[in-house]
């Protein structure tokens, strides 16, 4: 059963009248329905399937199998009754503009470095392009300026079927060697390229592209990126993130990164005069415990890191099991102990079993934790 694609050719068709060939039942309660002609645009080229309504009834899905274009309902239509579409155009520009978009910079990036788009994907949030060379922020910053000043020139898109003699002339990128009638999606100056895609009709339309990230892929680079109206939402969460950086730093927009760095280069300095004080202490308790064997010492508010350094510290000096307990009764303790020389594995799990802990490490040092009161762990050691 063929259906005349009506988005073939003029991606901006939203709505049309046509007559139910086909109904079969799907999965979960829902139908493929088949029509004589349509708008919307099943699954296919990275890009997912329309959505809309049919009569009113939802069509959730639109997809391509064994050659007959099938709308997903959630509920049946009978053979020969006719219709009314309409696909959700706000979905539909939206895929429109990030496909255009790609084909825009996958075009700049094949004609400057001669890389091939080898991987396409259309999120809901974001898009990714995959390269098949290596590509630096630098110069994915540079094709992100030219794309941006060719959409504003605001040129026309053609979409076109050419005739063999014309198609075997024409340079145009495709992933794969193609058959029979093949469509053509170009924009001029910038990309030819066969695609099946539904696509904007003008540059302008696109608005604007916004490369957020590359990562090395396989053998070349995955580039994430956002247009039109998903680059200026991502853009104005980024303006939204940052006045409230600016505000809370006191600092003026465009001055908010050197006003974070100062703050990091505050900070480092406050944590290594922390460290320090922390050392001093560490080294007055463990004189204090110099040859008392088995301790059990409980900190105040340190970290894990800390917890280690002054376990360590007392271990050196008291000649026994160096115990060191940090935390609450509320939120439970975390724990460093140490017996120089000694192997505390069959200890440490008699530990966590009586005082609902978890840890390990070494066989002379070990750290974890347990949900128990101060109360319950100084009795289990008295014990």
């Amino acid at each position: 059963m063929k259906t005349e694609k009506l988005y073939d050719l003029d991606s901006h068709v939203r709505e049309f009248q046509g007559t139910v060939l086909d109904c079969r039942p799907g999965t979960e309660k829902t139908w493929a329905v088949v029509l004589d002609r349509t708008c919307f645009f099943p699954e296919g080229g990275g890009q997912p399937g329309d959505r809309g309504t049919l009569n009113g009834m939802n069509v959730l899905d639109t997809r391509e199998e064994d050659g007959a274009l099938l709308h997903i309902t959630d509920g049946p239509l009978a053979p020969g009754t006719s219709v009314a579409g309409a696909i959700d155009w706000e979905l539909r520009f939206d895929r429109m503009q990030q496909h255009s978009g790609e084909h825009m910079v996958s075009g700049i990036v094949h004609s400057r470095f001669g890389y091939n788009n080898v991987g396409f994907h259309m999120g809901a949030d974001v898009l990714t392009i995959d390269f098949s060379g290596i590509l630096t922020e630098e110069e994915l910053a540079e094709v992100e300026r030219e794309v941006n000043r060719r959409i504003l020139r605001d040129s026309p898109v053609k979409v076109w079927y050419p005739g063999p003699q014309d198609l075997a002339s024409l340079p145009y990128r495709s992933k794969k060697e193609l058959k029979g009638d093949v469509r053509l999606v170009e924009f001029p100056g910038t990309d030819l390229c066969a695609c099946c895609g539904t696509h904007v009709a003008r540059t302008g339309e696109i608005g604007l592209v916004k490369i957020l990230s590359v990562e090395k892929f396989h053998s070349g680079v995955r580039v994430t990126l956002v247009c039109g109206g998903r680059a200026e939402a991502y853009l104005d969460r980024v303006y939204e993130q940052n006045r409230e950086i600016s505000r809370q730093l006191s600092a003026k927009p465009l001055e908010t990164a050197a006003a974070v760095e100062r703050l990091g280069a505050e900070l480092e300095a406050k944590k290594q005069r922390i460290y320090g004080l922390e050392a001093a202490l560490f080294a007055a308790k463990a004189r204090e415990l110099r040859d008392a064997g088995d301790v059990l010492v409980f900190m105040e508010e340190l970290s894990p890191d800390s917890l280690r350094r002054c376990a360590v510290q007392i271990q050196e000096t008291c000649g026994g099991r160096a115990a060191v307990f940090s935390g609450s009764d509320g939120q439970g303790y975390k724990y460093a102990v140490g017996l120089p020389g000694g192997d505390l594995r069959d200890w440490g799990k008699a530990l966590n079993q009586a005082l609902n802990g978890r840890g390990g490490g070494k066989p002379g040092f070990m750290q974890g934790s347990v949900q128990a009161a101060r109360a319950e762990i100084e009795a289990y050691f008295a014990e």
